[in-house]
């Protein structure tokens, strides 16, 4: 008979895992020898088990598919979390499986001893301990069921000598996805549909939940003459052959995308849990599709929600839509999407002599020189920002991030996700210097496990975004100086290409360079401190903001840092 563990390992290969990412411990011996007797399954060997769930959390996004992390009992699966939390805020299908201490020991404050499943339980669909052999296999396939049919984590919390013991079934169930297609009431998508026609300007937007439903989409904006605005996560989704696309709104997007969405009469929300509320218009009559009832109206007060699948419900509604009789709106916005586009890009230039290299540059660069299907993976914090504005997304690149849960340091460990199931794929982790430090041990997974991912560091000696955030909130700047190390030498410390680059010059070729390396890379690029990522619209609160921290670091004795930043955002302004 074989063992709990050994059960475990056959129901994932009959479920199309291939990899489990995580750090070995004791109790999670059963698992760790149970995954060498198969031999089907491969254990990624990661630094740090926060690591682990983001690339499962990563694979899962690039896939739609069930991935699996694992860490040991106590501070092993702790690390777990925040990684899960990055998977369950981007709704997508991961198995952790936490390994707990020996059974007779629970609840006797033994060496190690947390309560796993109270602490997984606001991050997870599922989350539940297997006390004995008997609940198992059942808990595992619910856990499996869960996470594919919710989209979700799904975690399994077992002790190391239930792990060990032998199985009392060993039943292998594979979990096949349903497929339903949901769409609103007749009744639903006729007053949709009567909202939609009344005259008016009408403008749309999009996110995430519009993967798969460009085509659909693109006739409704073309039916209602209607600009599209798209949220960060659906960039990758609504940029690609869209004539109707004017850009991203949002504290990281263009002005275009702001005033399409603020003059407004009528706002069409189509699969999006966009999170800003300043950024909604006030008073247009507002719609919202999503095929989660619960986000309906969560953002902004709605005139109708509308329960249902994207694409499905887009379909649906195209032949209750009459033809616009005034696409002034659609101009307008097109227009001024267009001279957004030509200031972002008049801000990707090289810098004056040996000047620091504007961020917008390297960006710029990356996007014309990445092939056509790369991935790339920003940081959250400035790159983010610039990946955001300067990244073309073409249908068969991918942008993949921390966008929903916003965690420090996820371009590397996620990148790592991507580029396992992807292995002869170009995959581009955009790192700050800070996020870069937070995980770094990971540059060696990258040589161990022989994943040839390229990170290319923003590197600014600085936690940069926080740095806009504290003088646009008045504040002097304060805690953020990093003493960063020279990156490219770390890299080749590690066994991996790396190069630094301090000029603008030598930019171009080093980026080529850079993306032609056959194994792992590290292009460490010193960009520019001061670089303001200025947000679509400056209220008169950050105005107030700005003043005060030009005030309060002059009085400081910081006036040389006023004096930098003008030089360098000069050609923002005029």
């Amino acid at each position: 008979m074989v063992t709990v563990a050994e059960n475990m390992v056959g129901t994932l290969r009959a479920n199309g895992v291939e990899r489990i990412y995580g750090l070995p411990g004791d109790s999670l011996n059963g698992l760790t020898d149970a995954l060498r007797k198969d031999g089907s399954i491969r254990w990624v060997n990661v630094r740090h088990e926060e690591s682990a769930a983001f690339a499962a959390s990563a694979e899962a996004q690039m896939t739609g598919e069930l991935t699996v992390c694992a860490g040991s009992c106590g501070p092993g699966n702790l690390h777990l979390i925040n990684g899960l939390y990055d998977a369950h805020r981007s709704r997508v299908p991961v198995l952790a499986i936490a390994a707990h201490i020996p059974t007779p020991e629970i609840g006797s404050n033994y060496f190690q001893e947390t309560h796993p499943q109270e602490i997984f339980r606001e991050c997870s669909v599922y989350a539940e301990y297997v006390a004995h052999p008997s609940q198992m296999p059942r808990m595992m396939e619910i856990a499996l069921r869960t996470a594919i049919e919710r989209r979700g984590v799904a975690v399994l919390v077992i002790p190391g000598d239930v792990a060990l013991a032998e199985a009392q079934s060993d039943r292998t169930t594979v979990i096949t996805q349903a497929g339903p297609v949901v769409v609103p009431s007749d009744d639903e998508l006729d007053r949709a549909a009567e909202l939609l026609n009344r005259r008016g300007r009408t403008t749309i937007l999009a996110g995430a939940g519009v993967a798969g439903a460009h085509a659909e989409l693109l006739a409704v904006a073309d039916r209602l003459g209607a600009p599209i605005v798209h949220a960060l996560r659906g960039k990758e989704h609504v940029e690609y052959d869209n004539p109707y696309d004017v850009g991203m709104t949002g504290l990281l997007g263009f002005s275009s995308g702001y005033r399409a969405m603020e003059n407004a009469d009528t706002l069409l929300m189509v699969g999006t849990d966009f999170p800003y509320q300043q950024f909604f218009p006030e008073d247009a009559t507002t719609l919202q599709i999503d095929l989660r009832g619960e986000q309906l109206g969560r953002r902004h007060p709605l005139d109708l929600g509308l329960v249902g699948d994207s694409r499905a419900t887009l379909a649906a509604l195209l032949p209750r839509l009459a033809e616009a009789r005034s696409r002034k709106h659609l101009e307008d916005s097109r227009r001024h999407y267009a001279k957004t586009r030509e200031r972002l890009d008049d801000l990707a230039v090289p810098s004056r002599g040996k000047a620091d290299i504007h961020p917008q540059y390297l960006a710029r660069l990356l996007d014309e020189k990445a092939a056509d299907d790369a991935v790339f993976l920003p940081d959250v914090g400035s790159p983010v920002v610039w990946a955001a504005r300067y990244l073309t997304m073409n249908g068969r690149r991918r942008l993949i991030g921390s966008f929903s849960h916003g965690s420090m340091a996820n371009a590397l460990p996620q990148a790592m996700g991507v580029q396992a199931t992807e292995p002869g794929r170009q995959v581009v982790a955009l790192s700050g210097d800070g996020g870069l430090s937070m995980l770094m041990g990971e540059l060696s997974t990258l040589v161990q496990e022989k994943l040839p991912v390229k990170v290319v560091v923003f590197n600014n000696s600085s936690l940069n975004f926080v740095e806009l955030e504290m003088k646009a909130a008045g504040f002097v700047t304060y805690g953020t100086d990093l003493a960063s190390p020279n990156f490219g030498d770390v890299a080749q410390a590690l066994g991996l290409w790396g190069r630094r680059v301090e000029s603008s010059k030598e930019l171009p070729k080093a980026v080529d360079e850079f993306l032609a390396v056959d194994g792992p890379a590290v292009l460490d690029v010193r960009t520019e401190r001061q670089e303001l990522s200025m947000p679509p619209s400056i209220t008169a609160e950050q105005v107030k903001g700005f003043t005060l921290y030009a005030v309060r670091t002059v009085m400081s004795g910081r006036g040389d840092e006023l004096l930098e930043l003008a030089k360098t955002n000069l050609r923002q302004l005029f």
